[in-house]
């Protein structure tokens, strides 16, 4: 263990390839070699449909309570190079630019019209690019992130295992995933969002999570609760939960955040 942790302490951006030269530079669709995954029309239209209704900008303020701590504990280096698996509207990428200024940011969205929102959004942001794509064929060379991240996506994945091998393919050696989702069976607060979902969701617990991580290749596998200090309201009349007391156990209880390392 000792050993492996002091072999990962070297990792260091490296020189992009001559199509993820050319890619970045025009911050167009990748090539043949790098294309777009898929396609999952029934997610795709569902989550079009979240951005036409401005869900994607949305998404921030809901998230960034737990996400912030999942950043801190990535412990990101100025270099590093990081993809977000499920970007939608991009405010991630944002923080993530602030916090790598000398490596590169990608997003990857199976949502066009989010990608195009995110792109118009953040145009001006020179180490963050956005493709459209999918977690079961992500559009981007082998062994070249450092760090890869999914905020409320993963329990979305068609197939789940596919997606982790797939995040594992990108990531260069000794690199780390890192998942956080609200939805996972643990929290009973939450069990009822299945009768609002348009798609197919996977309900799995904590420990079913670590154990796809783990037979996938990743190793010290390891999973916690990121609680959300964000206090209730007195008041609720949303359609995610029963009443304020719902939603304060739900944050009470956390999101699940899972990670491992290739």
């Amino acid at each position: 263990m000792v050993a492996q942790a002091s072999a990962c302490v070297v990792l260091v951006s490296r020189p992009l390839k001559n199509t993820q030269t050319e890619v970045w530079a025009t911050k167009t669709e990748p090539p043949a070699s790098m294309s777009e995954s898929k396609d999952n029309p029934t997610l795709r239209e569902e989550f079009n449909r979240w951005a036409d209704a401005g869900r994607g900008e949305g998404m921030e303020e809901d998230h960034l309570p737990i996400t912030l701590p999942v950043l801190d504990l990535m412990q990101l280096s100025p270099e590093d190079n990081v993809v977000d698996v499920g970007c939608g509207a991009g405010w991630l990428e944002r923080l993530l630019s602030e916090r790598v200024p000398d490596g590169r940011v990608v997003g990857v969205d199976i949502s066009d019209e989010m990608v195009r929102r995110a792109r118009r959004k953040y145009v001006a942001i020179e180490n963050v690019m956005f493709v459209i794509g999918g977690v079961d064929e992500i559009p981007w060379d082998a062994n070249f992130f450092t760090r890869a991240i999914s905020v409320e996506s993963a329990y979305y994945w068609p197939d789940p295992a596919r997606g982790l091998r797939e995040i594992l393919r990108v990531l260069r050696e000794c690199g780390s995933a890192w998942v956080l989702i609200n939805y996972y069976r643990d929290n009973p607060h939450c069990h009822q969002w299945a009768a609002q979902f348009a798609t197919p969701a996977h309900l799995l617990s904590a420990e079913e999570w670590a154990t796809l991580f783990r037979d996938v290749g990743f190793a010290d596998v390891a999973h916690r609760r990121i609680t959300d200090p964000t206090p209730a309201p007195e008041s609720y009349t949303g359609r995610w939960f029963r009443d304020a007391a719902q939603l304060r156990a739900f944050r009470e209880t956390g999101a699940l955040l899972v990670h491992g390392t290739k």
